[in-house]
């Protein structure tokens, strides 16, 4: 007995219900749909688009996406979302493309959506709101309890993913477990828990007198010491290593010019780190550090600030990625006394921020690799994005800058399932009003994030 009666009532009878919604493009060709003769292509048609109707559970419509592959707007766009996973998208003419029965709809009429954007550069449990000394006010699980505020603030600001590249006490595994389980709100964070580096050096406790015996436990001085830390931070939880190739700015008895670990280290750590399938961030600030960390083969350059002509030429030639934090000098610059930074630290940070800034220009107009990272928690989280006018003013596109926190940070992380709004990818979107690729700076203040196609804020 044939089915095609029993279909094409059912096509009938769902044309007629108002709650379904169907493209017109999608229609046969030459097909009339008058309720009562529909054609064998129409049946297989529609159920075939039932089926599709039942993997979405939620629909995303927006005037515009944007392909951060090729830099074009897709038009008139509609998202389809499974499990938090785009299953399928749509654009072109306007009108509706996809049946939306039983399915939530998401409704960003009169918005432009750009992928989730990824920081790579943050410390979750760090607050500038204390400077030098002040911070010893309080209960050492004061940081862990500030980190859940932090991590909401930074996805408010459309970062859906971080990599948290230093952390006390594991905080940051703690606090993506947490995320994961469902149980806070935040971002995608990918942890190096502790960072390590050189006894006494950038990533050592510097503060302290010898009667304190303050010092990190992770501190490495040797090769084989490297090797061990990796080893070690791996089996807690750390996705990626990070190391300080350099001395810093906020640390006490260190230059940022000083390299702090000899290049046969970092090479043993990276070898290490590879070998257990992790990339390795360094920190590096001084010119010699840098070129050593890049011969080492290190994945990531933070900060960068002191980089040489011999240093683009090694990270142009090198698969390595440069995460130059360009903005949060003007806030610790206006902010950071009054928060108890100390005149030697705020005197490092104003001696290397123009110079960190000419170097990011030279090294994009040589054709370096960039990646996006703030280094938030040196300035206030949830201000993520005001990092991208900066990068324009120094020599980006809005387009290109759009891209370090996207395409390109997926890239250097390593990963597939972020950084692209495509079909596999998490569902992480932002929406704005307006054109992000020629204002970058409509990127600092969201009204509207997606994180795994739910709306995790709506501030239209």
């Amino acid at each position: 007995m044939t089915q095609r009666p029993l279909l094409a009532a059912a096509l009938a009878a769902a044309l007629a219900a108002p709650v379904v919604i169907a493209a017109a493009q999608d229609a046969t060709p030459g097909a009339r749909s008058n309720g009562a003769n529909h054609s064998e292509a129409d049946a297989e048609a529609y159920e075939a688009r039932l089926a599709e109707r039942e993997r979405g559970n939620s629909l995303i419509r927006a005037d515009r996406l944007l392909d951060v592959r090729t830099g074009r707007w897709l038009e008139n766009v509609e998202i389809l979302v499974q499990d938090g996973r785009i299953v399928k998208i749509e654009h072109g003419a306007p009108g509706l493309k996809m049946i939306a029965t039983d399915t939530k709809i998401i409704d960003l009429t009169g918005m432009s959506l750009v992928p989730g954007l990824i920081d790579m550069h943050v410390h979750l449990d760090s607050d500038p709101s204390y400077g030098g000394y002040t911070g010893l006010q309080f209960s050492d699980r004061f940081w862990s309890v500030l980190q859940v505020k932090h991590a909401g603030e930074t996805l408010d600001a459309g970062f859906t993913t971080v990599r948290n590249v230093g952390a006390d006490a594991f905080n940051d595994v703690g606090l993506r477990q947490a995320i994961d389980e469902g149980k806070i709100r935040g971002p995608r964070v990918v942890t190096a828990a502790y960072s390590f580096g050189a006894t006494g050096g950038h990533c050592d406790s510097t503060f302290f007198p010898p009667s304190f015996d303050s010092k990190s436990p992770y501190n490495a001085d040797s090769p084989e010491e490297g090797r061990k830390r990796v080893r070690e931070l791996r089996k807690y939880g750390a996705q990626v290593i990070k190391i300080c190739a350099t001395g810093g700015v906020f640390s006490r008895n260190t230059e940022p010019g000083q390299q702090q670990l000899a290049e046969a280290e970092m090479r043993a750590i990276v070898e290490e780190a590879h070998q257990w399938g992790l990339k390795v961030a360094a920190h590096a600030h001084g010119a010699s550090g840098i070129n050593a960390a890049l011969r080492a083969g290190v994945d990531t350059i933070e900060h960068a600030s002191l980089i040489d002509d011999a240093g683009i030429a090694l990270a142009k030639k090198s698969d390595s990625w440069l995460s130059m934090d360009i903005y949060n000098t003007d806030y610790t610059q206006a902010e950071g006394a009054k928060n108890g930074v100390l005149e030697d630290n705020l005197r490092k940070d104003r001696e290397i921020a123009e110079v960190q800034r000419q170097g990011f220009r030279r090294a994009h107009a040589a054709g370096v690799r960039m990646v996006y990272g703030t280094d938030a928690g040196v300035y206030p989280h949830g201000q993520n994005g005001r990092q991208f006018a900066v990068m324009v003013r120094y020599g980006m596109t809005p387009l290109q800058a759009i891209q370090s926190a996207t395409l390109n940070a997926s890239q250097a992380l390593g990963r597939d399932d972020v950084g692209v709004a495509e079909v596999g990818r998490w569902a992480d979107l932002v929406a704005v009003k307006g054109d992000p690729t020629a204002d970058a700076a409509l990127l600092a203040n969201v009204p509207v994030v997606i994180k795994g196609g739910d709306v995790v804020k709506d501030a239209r």
